[in-house]
């Protein structure tokens, strides 16, 4: 309950600051995840590797992942849905957003963030 109240709130701080969306690309997010790949795989039946799969991720609740039993206490406790919105804010504030979380979040710009979304947008049922 505590990550929900907070992601609705820096989501709504976030707002009034934010700037107009950028569009994204998947082919250049296909190169913006690279880096990810180190721990993720978007791919259907790639499995879990050093972090869970990112199979069909928009939809799911945050830390729900079956058979990646390797979460952050932060993600355990998390009480949303992934969206390409939060995902997106994650990614720009990782130390907001779920301070307590293990997973590295390389400096991204949003043009990146844009395009690393659109290419996840892909991996989906």
């Amino acid at each position: 309950m505590r990550y929900r109240l907070a992601v609705v709130a820096l989501m709504l701080c976030a707002g009034a600051t934010a700037q107009e969306p950028v569009q994204g690309d998947a082919g250049r997010g296909r190169l913006a995840f690279a880096p990810c790949r180190t721990c993720h795989y978007p791919e259907q039946g790639y499995g879990h590797h050093n972090g869970p799969s990112l199979w069909d991720l928009f939809g799911r609740r945050a830390g729900s992942a079956e058979g990646y039993a390797h979460y952050s206490d932060a993600l355990k406790a998390a009480d949303f849905v992934w969206t390409p919105e939060l995902l997106d804010f994650w990614l720009a504030n990782p130390r907001r957003f779920l301070p307590d979380s293990s997973m590295v979040v390389f400096e991204t710009t949003p043009q990146q963030r844009a395009d690393l979304i659109e290419y996840l947008k892909q991996f989906r049922e």
